[in-house]
């Protein structure tokens, strides 16, 4: 049916369909909302004759071939398009039709250059394969005058490349395995049949119960990876951090207190890199894997051209003088300094491979670290270490790791840097940890990454550093996605925006992320994200979202009992019991909990780590005089005027000097923010919600006073604000303790992305970037009773 104001015009020599229109049934099913104008209720549109509808053109019928400038085009076929003032697009033809005005249409489902990517000027440093585009989910009619010409674009398996592999391209002008999504910018396998590829076992029967194994790098006390392994329990999905890694002593204290399962290994991730791959030749040389490519030998393994022969008979004849130690046992391994511990050789080689060796005859005290050559004559002791590490899995080797996690340090990026490097960003040392992190991607070759990071990772120098984290994954041919998660929307009383960047092998789910659970009381946190990615935080266009009400700091500490500023006692018994349900599910015993086992197994309630940090003389006295009262804060410490909202000394008193000589209103209260700031000594109040934790306690520009004690929130109630259970225990030093909960991942946050994790490895979701999340925080602490 044509309506009665149609004229069809006489077709162009250059350009007009040819064969005969797809039939009418099939066309309407395929295409029904280009044929609005044929419903009685839509008369209007017909009166409207050639008028173009915005956003919709409706078409009078379908062809599956034209003729442009003498050159057949079908349906997806690959075309470049004229684009006004910039390069040809690169586009497939999935419809040709005739408009209502008689024009003749195509519609286009646009290829992206890496460069119209989130990648953007980074595709040609870092992106090597220049052939490369992406399909992505963006579509466009345009006339058929705008078709330039026809361009060769191949499809190629989805695969990770391994070691030294090249991938066969063959004679193409583009080529993709990818597709790339605007909703959280998803990088994604264009294989449909991802679940039938060869290789993956996530269909295999009781696939889900088998450990999979997590390496946590840049751990602190391993916060994101406790939730991760909770959260993936949730889904049926049997996740153990198998190893972690942090330089901070302390915080791997913390973490192996916990966590007694996981090889905690104390050193740089640049050594840690080092260390995997000396592990890996050490296994090669010993016949445990095989030799896949020559060994590099450097100072630490000149004598690895040895034979295993050599190896065997190495103490055959041989006597040992009587100024020589004989090795009973070697105990450990590292790479670079070995920290503290005892080493004998005279001068520790920054950069060199170390063993911790148990002497014969002597004790465990007088254990030492030795260089790697020097035990040339103990290869035997060696081997039998090696071969208990390989078969135990003491160091993972590349394809071992199920998913690797990790926040690379942020302090470059961090809003509370005023020193940061806008031009040259990957030359911090503390942002040039994501380049370590993609390094050590790109070796083990996880099924699986997740990394976090502050929200200037998209902010800082035009989101300079995320940009170049997901061209690291991209050219290795990783899925990826991005999000902004917000702790408050997942049950803590606390803003915290973080950025998180998923990545999968292309044979793999990639994961989504999970919906909030909360309400979040606005704050002006919420502008520290960048306006330009707006649209990555969770949840932000979902109005149908049932939502539980935001928590706030009462809420989360209010049963905790009173301490002093001069509380020492690392375990204390709680006073009361709990008033909320956040509070009776945070401070189940550990052996109520989903946590794996730890120090504590015991039934009883135990609080730990409620100490507050120590303020210095003048500090408790100023917070002894700010007022027990909400918006509390340094002004109540008197001789101070407001001028135009601003806070100044009031030169008509006589300033307030405190014992120690110093003023009772300190100075650097009324430079800070030019005495606009009502943070210095600012005390918090029970119905607020944190906007976040940081690493520091001290009052001096923070609002961080107890709202009816005279002291420092503690290390406990800022743990709860983090969503630790009271069970996870803090090792070392209060400021230390402070330190480690404040660079943590928000636990209910790693709950949910291992929920979403789990669900993923068991393809138990669909592709969409965003996941329902059943579960609420800190109910789902609660261990289940065994069924049986």
């Amino acid at each position: 049916m044509i309506p009665k104001s149609f004229k069809r015009k006489k077709p162009e020599a250059n350009m007009y369909f040819t064969g005969p229109p797809i039939y009418d049934v099939e066309a309407r099913k395929k295409w029904p909302t280009r044929y609005l104008w044929t419903s009685k209720k839509s008369e209007t549109i017909k009166k409207r004759g050639s008028k173009k509808k915005k956003g919709n053109l409706e078409a009078i019928s379908h062809y599956d071939k034209a003729l442009v400038n003498g050159v057949l085009y079908s349906l997806n076929d690959d075309i470049y398009v004229q684009a006004k003032g910039e390069p040809n697009r690169i586009a497939k033809i999935i419809e040709l039709f005739e408009g209502l005005d008689g024009e003749g249409y195509f519609r286009a489902q646009l290829f992206y250059r890496a460069e119209d990517t989130v990648i953007q000027d980074l595709a040609g440093e870092y992106l090597q394969e220049k052939q490369r585009v992406f399909l992505s989910n963006v579509e466009a009619d345009n006339s058929l005058n705008l078709i330039v010409s026809k361009v060769h674009i191949i499809k190629l398996p989805a695969k990770v490349l391994l070691e030294n592999e090249e991938r066969n391209i063959p004679a193409c002008d583009f080529f993709y395995d990818t597709k790339y999504n605007l909703e959280h910018l998803t990088f994604s396998s264009a294989d449909n049949e991802i679940s039938n590829v060869e290789g993956n076992d996530s269909n295999n029967v009781g696939s889900c119960n088998k450990e999979k194994y997590m390496l946590d790098l840049y751990s602190g006390c391993g916060a994101m990876s406790t939730g991760l392994c909770m959260g993936a329990s949730l889904s049926g999905v049997n996740l153990i951090t198998k190893w972690a890694v942090d330089n901070n002593s302390f915080a791997c204290e913390s973490l192996e207190l916990n966590h007694p399962e996981t090889e905690v290994i104390n050193e740089s991730a640049e050594d840690f890199l080092r260390l995997l791959k000396e592990w890996r030749r050490l296994c090669q040389k010993f016949s445990l894997i095989p030799k896949t490519e020559p060994l590099e030998l450097d100072s630490d393994s000149e004598d690895d051209n040895e034979s295993e022969n050599d190896v065997e008979g190495e103490s055959d004849g041989y006597e040992m003088s009587p100024d020589e130690f004989e090795v009973d046992e070697v105990l450990s391994i590292c790479y670079g300094d070995p920290k503290k511990a005892k080493v004998s050789a005279k001068k520790v080689k920054p950069s060199a491979l170390y063993f911790k060796v148990h002497w014969k005859g002597y004790k465990s005290e007088e254990d030492t670290w030795e260089p790697y050559d020097g035990l040339g004559k103990c290869k035997e002791k060696l081997k039998e270490f090696v071969t208990k590490g390989f078969k135990s899995k003491l160091l993972p080797l590349p394809e071992d790791v199920h998913i690797v996690c990790g926040g690379p340090p942020c302090q470059g990026l961090s809003g509370f840097n005023r020193f940061r490097n806008k031009d040259q960003p990957l030359q911090d040392e503390k942002n040039n940890q994501v380049t370590v992190f993609m390094d050590i991607i790109d070796y083990l070759k996880p099924k699986y990454v997740l990394m976090e990071n502050v929200v200037s990772l998209l902010g800082f120098a035009k989101g300079f550093v995320g940009r170049y984290a997901v061209s690291r994954l991209v050219n290795k041919n990783y899925q990826a996605r991005l999000g902004i998660m917000a702790a408050g929307a997942y049950g803590v009383p606390q803003c915290r925006y973080r950025v998180f960047l998923w990545g999968a092998q292309p044979t793999e789910k990639l994961p989504p992320y999970p919906l909030p659970t909360h309400k979040m009381a606005t704050t002006r946190k919420e502008s520290v994200v960048p306006r330009k990615f707006k649209e990555l935080k969770v949840g932000h266009n979902r109005s149908d979202l049932q939502l539980k009400t935001a928590l706030t700091l009462g809420d989360a500490i209010n049963d905790l009992p009173e301490v002093t500023n001069f509380e020492e006692r690392e375990a204390i018994n709680y006073d009361i019991e709990p008033e909320t349900e956040f509070q009776r599910f945070i401070s189940l015993p550990r052996v109520d909990t989903l946590i794996s086992n730890g120090e504590d197994e015991s039934q009883l309630r135990i609080l730990y780590d409620h100490q507050p940090l120590q303020m210095n003389k003048d500090d408790y006295q100023r917070a002894c005089n700010i007022s027990k009262k909400k918006g509390a804060y340094f002004t109540d410490l008197g001789g101070v005027v407001f001028e135009d909202k601003t806070v100044r000394i009031d030169p008509s008193v006589e300033r307030v000097i405190l014992p120690s000589g110093k003023p009772m209103v300190p100075n650097y209260a009324i430079t800070y923010r030019d005495g606009k700031s009502k943070k210095p000594f600012g005390r918090l109040w029970y119905d607020e919600i944190i906007n976040t934790v940081v690493t520091r306690a001290q009052p001096h520009n923070q609002c961080v006073l107890h709202p009816k004690q005279n002291r420092v929130l503690s290390a406990r109630e800022n743990a709860r604000l983090q969503g630790f259970p009271d069970c996870y225990r803090l090792y070392g030093p209060v400021d230390e303790k402070y330190i480690q909960v404040g660079n943590a991942v928000a636990v209910p946050v790693g709950v949910a992305l291992g929920y979403a994790f789990g669900m993923a490895s068991q393809r138990l979701c669909d592709d969409k970037p965003v996941i329902d999340y059943p579960f609420m925080y800190p109910e789902c602490l609660k261990r289940k009773e065994d069924s049986d």
